[in-house]
């Protein structure tokens, strides 16, 4: 029986079997019977493979081996769980910006805890010129936010969201390369990224984000949890709208 989920893995990618066999350094008549006739590879490929196609392993081959193995990696990507975030280190996200190479993603409603911290905020600037960085906010005005200020308790989520963009605008204007961008999505977590370490605070109904848990994830090839949420930065950044000089003054 053939793989149709390798196969439409490689199309999403836009890759050739050839251009597989070489990535992974195995022959294309390997990949090839992966495909037309669902020979299921050595784990060390099935893995290389799906980090390759930016898919879990799991979707790819449902054996006993990979979905073991797959869940073990996944719980490998979980460096702690914080019960609150209130008792994350005060320090740890400013040291993982401090770190960062390639990128810094922030998903958010508001995030004033950030917004209003200076040395956050010199972090940013200082990482603006080397490493990609974006900024998502909730939109004030959308009914994401109203009904997430409802959840919480305090009906002032639109407050906290325009506090924040008040102290971000000098980044906005004086550091373009810093772009921001307002969505309308219901947020289940909160998703603090840098390179391959990340922060979720997830959402709890009827308490605030600083009540509920944090899990602090580094990612792993073949550990599908930490691009789970990963993928979820995206496609919320894919859907957002650039911000403009209108949201930051309400004018």
């Amino acid at each position: 029986m053939s793989n149709e989920r390798l196969r439409t893995a490689l199309l999403a990618q836009g890759m050739t079997v050839q251009q597989l066999a070489e990535k992974i350094e195995v022959n294309p008549k390997t990949v090839e019977r992966w495909i037309t006739q669902g020979k299921v590879p050595y784990r060390r490929h099935q893995y290389a493979t799906a980090a390759i196609l930016n898919v879990d392993v799991t979707m790819l081959w449902e054996d006993d081996r990979s979905l073991d193995s797959a869940a073990d990696l996944s719980k490998a990507e979980i460096v702690t769980v914080y019960p609150h975030r209130h008792v994350v280190p005060t320090d740890l996200w400013r040291e993982m910006c401090e770190r960062a190479k390639e990128r810094i993603d922030i998903l958010v409603y508001a995030g004033i805890g950030l917004a209003e911290d200076p040395r956050f905020l010199s972090v940013l600037k200082a990482k603006s010129k080397s490493v990609t960085i974006r900024v998502l906010m909730g939109d004030p005005a959308c009914e994401a936010v109203i009904r997430r200020g409802i959840d919480e308790g305090h009906r002032i989520m639109d407050g906290k969201i325009r506090n924040a963009l008040v102290n971000y605008r000098p980044l906005f204007t004086s550091h373009p390369e810093i772009v921001f961008r307002l969505h309308d999505t219901v947020l289940y977590n909160s998703i603090y990224r840098v390179d391959d370490e990340m922060l979720v605070n997830t959402h709890v109904y009827g308490i605030g984000a600083y009540l509920a848990p944090v899990l602090h994830l580094r990612r792993l090839p073949g550990g599908g949890l930490f691009d789970t949420f990963a993928n979820s930065v995206q496609q919320t950044w894919e859907g957002a709208r650039p911000v403009t000089e209108h949201d930051f003054t309400g004018a």
